[in-house]
Order: C-alpha cells, then sequence, then structure tokens
C-alpha cells in the first residue's frame, strides 16, 4: 500500500512538471530579484574579501592593513573591552571584510569567525562599534540504513551518512553491542537530526530511534526523556544503559587517588598513578562494577596479580595487587555486575594491602571518583504510556522519511530539480 501511494505521489507530480515550467521561471526572476544578505549586510551595497587569521596578525595592524585608519582601530579596541576579548583570535579562523561602493572605498566591516555558530561584528560604517551574534541552527531530519562489512566507522561512510553518526550510534549501544566483536553483515537503520549553519554541516542533533542487527539479534533504541534527561530505551521499556557500582569492594578509606604525578610510597619516584587506591584488608572480596569480559589474568609486575575487564566499547576496568583470583576466573569469562572476581592483597609493589582501581575510557585512563555512571533507570509506571505512544510517533516518522527521501531519489534520477519540485 506504501509504494502504490509513493508511485501515485511520483505520478502526479511528473505530470506537473511541464505545467510547472513556466512557475518555475517565473520563481527564478523573483529570486534574481530578492536581495541577499550576509552577516545581515545587503551585498548589494559592499564589495568584500575573505581572509584567515595567519601567525603573527595583530587585530590592530591587521584592521589598518586591510584600510583602517589608526583612530578608528584605536576605538574598536576601547569598544572591545566589555564585549570581546581580542586575545582570544585564533591563528587559522576565518573572517571576512566589506568594503563601500565609492570610489575611494572604505573599510565598512571587519566580520571574524570566532566558533561555526558564532562571529563578532566589528563596525566602521556608521558608527564604532562591536557585537557578537550566534548564527542560525537548521536541522533537517534523516533516516540512514548500512551494512557494515569491516567497521561501524567505515559503514557509515561507505553509505553516504556522516562519520559522526557512527560515534553517536556506539554511545547509545555501549552496553548491548560489541564495536569490537562486530561481524560481517551487521547492520542498523536510524532516524536521526542533521544540524547545519547555513549550507554548512555542523553536528550531528539528536537521534530518535534506532535499530542495530548484531549476531542475528535485534536491539532497537528509542530516545524518551525521563526526570529530564534523555535517554534510550527498548521497546520494552528497558534502559540500554546500565549503571557501574560506585566502588568494586568495600573499602576502609582511599589512600592514594588519580595523579599524573605521584611519588610511589615504595620506590619514592615521581611518576602516573591513574588509578584509586582502596585501603581494606587481605582477603577482602573485589566485585565487578559492571558486566563484560575478562580480557587479562596475569601477573602485572609491579601490580602484581591483576584482572582487566572489558565492559564494552568504551570502558575498560583493571583491579591490581590481588591476593588471589575468584575460582573460575579466566580471560574469556564473562561476568556480571557485582561478581567477585578476586580478593584484596599486597603482590607487587605495594605497602600494605589495597586495590588500585582503574579505569579506561575509549583507551585514556579517566578518574574513577569522576567518572560518569548515571544509574539505569527503569521506566517509570507513569511513563509508560507516553512512551508507548512516542515509539508509534518514531516508527511513522521514520518510515514517512524514508518514503520522502525515496521520492527525492527518483525525482533527481529523473532529472527534476528540488526547486521545481517544490514549487506550490
Amino acid at each position: 500500500m506504501k509504494r502504490l501511494a509513493i508511485l501515485f505521489a511520483l505520478t502526479t507530480i511528473i505530470s506537473c512538471i511541464s505545467n510547472r515550467e513556466n512557475e518555475g521561471k517565473i520563481l527564478e526572476t523573483q529570486l534574481l530579484d530578492q536581495e541577499i544578505y550576509e552577516f545581515g549586510f545587503p551585498l548589494s551595497e559592499f564589495d568584500s574579501q575573505e581572509g584567515q587569521i595567519k601567525k603573527g596578525d595583530f587585530f590592530a595592524t591587521l584592521l589598518m592593513r586591510l584600510g583602517a585608519s589608526a583612530s578608528d582601530t584605536y576605538q574598536l579596541t576601547q569598544a572591545c573591552e566589555e564585549v570581546f576579548n581580542l586575545k582570544k583570535i585564533k591563528i587559522g579562523n576565518d573572517y571576512k571584510v566589506f568594503y563601500t561602493r565609492d570610489e575611494d572605498p572604505k573599510l565598512a566591516y571587519f566580520i571574524y569567525e570566532d566558533t561555526k555558530t558564532q562571529f563578532v561584528t566589528f563596525g566602521l560604517y556608521d558608527s564604532i562599534f562591536v557585537s557578537v551574534s550566534e548564527r542560525e541552527i537548521t536541522s533537517k531530519l534523516r533516516t540512514g540504513q548500512a551494512t557494515i562489512n569491516t567497521s561501524l566507522w567505515n559503514g557509515v561512510s561507505a553509505a553516504g551518512m556522516q562519520p559522526l553518526l557512527a560515534l553517536r550510534l556506539s554511545d547509545i549501544y555501549a552496553w548491548t553491542v560489541d564495536f569490537f566483536g562486530l561481524q560481517r553483515g551487521d547492520s542498523f537503520t536510524v532516524l536521526y537530526e542533521e544540524l547545519y549553519v547555513g549550507d554548512k554541516f555542523l553536528d550531528i542533533g539528536d537521534i530518535y530511534a534506532a535499530n542495530f542487527s548484531h549476531g542475528g539479534e535485534q536491539f532497537e533504541a528509542y530516545r524518551f526523556i525521563q526526570d529530564e534527561i534523555p535517554q534510550y530505551w527498548n521497546s520494552k521499556g528497558e534502559n540500554l544503559k546500565k549503571a557501574f557500582l560506585k566502588a568494586p569492594l568495600n573499602f576502609t578509606r582511599i589512600s592514594s587517588g588519580f595523579s599524573y604525578a605521584r611519588r610511589h610510597p615504595v620506590t619514592r619516584i615521581v611518576r602516573p598513578h591513574t588509578g584509586v587506591d582502596y585501603a581494606a584488608p587481605t582477603g577482602t572480596p573485589v566485585m565487578s562494577i559492571g558486566d563484560g569480559v575478562v580480557v587479562q589474568r596475569n601477573y602485572a609486575g609491579g601490580g602484581g596479580n591483576q584482572i582487566k575487564i572489558k565492559h564494552n566499547s568504551v570502558y575498560t576496568t583493571a583491579y591490581l595487587h590481588l591476593s588471589r583470583y575468584a575460582k573460575g576466573m579466566t580471560v574469556g569469562k564473562r561476568v556480571r555486575q557485582g561478581e567477585v572476581i578476586g580478593y584484596v592483597g599486597s603482590t607487587g609493589v605495594a605497602t600494605g594491602p589495597h586495590l588500585d582501581f582503574r579505569v579506561w575510557k575509549n583507551g585514556t585512563p579517566i578518574n574513577p571518583l569522576k567518572m560518569e555512571s548515571p544509574p539505569a533507570d527503569p521506566l517509570k509506571e507513569a511513563n509508560k504510556e507516553e512512551f508507548a505512544f512516542s515509539v508509534q510517533r518514531a516508527i511513522v516518522l521514520r518510515d514517512s522519511v524514508i518514503s520522502i527521501q525515496y521520492i527525492d531519489t527518483l525525482l533527481n534520477t529523473l532529472g527534476v530539480s528540488k526547486k521545481m519540485a517544490n514549487i506550490r
């Protein structure tokens, strides 16, 4: 039925093309008559020139080189004091200047592009002023689908989608899909926003719905806001993000914190200590802070007996100086959150019994005490009806966008421009 509707819509559009050709010519004429603005200035009234901040460029010397007088330049620097810090001007950032169209052209405006969305206007035309403005950000709703042959990143890129989408998907599915263990033939579909400034891509916006097929299993994800926090859930209302335990053991105290310059209590050498030491009696049970797979179980020199657990494609944890391992703890074993994996000891280089606990996020050590681990709250009973409605809405929206993209593709194939198709 859906395909018939699409074909009917396409037939209608094509049948109207000949009648719209004259309308299209009229529209083009009207567009030519419209004034074009950039940074809020009518381009018909000014000549412009683009440039880039180079090494050695100072605001005052750059402005005078572009045609500003010493007096105007000084007044602009004074006007900046409470508006924009000139020390923040960065090498490599773009700028644009506008000149009057007189016999003797004068510098009217200097535009410095501070970020992708923010620009600073230095005015010299009618008056001296400095202002900071935000560019309008627009969003476009997209759907995408891809089959993975090598990696998620390559699959997203090969399907013509923005590579940043791969990072967002890996974050959503960090607890359910092992992105380092993807199989050929895994696939996904996704409904998401792309953010633009003008016609330039800026970022990936919200992801509203996704379905990931991995190893023969289907993993749904629907965005839903509970307690003002956007989270992702499957269609049953189960949270995709699982919580970590606050600590891997019941400890007496923290004997040493996370630091990149700690003097070792035994060797007295200053070096990084990218973990947290929990003082506890020998034999205290040590638990895995989350579900995962044991990837190392070995004697690590100064770290003594250690176990390293990979929780997902983002987080890995390690537990050092163990006196012994829990029974059956071998490489490749899948462990559950809260499962005992070993016992506190002082093996390796240690002054006394303690657990050296370490966390890596995307391969980089992070402070376990500052690790962001929001609780995986269940869907509240009061929200279940609204959640079910939002899931259905996302499915309908996804199908609608797919249909629109399908029609656009056919129109492009037939050589019908978007401008012609959008004439009403």
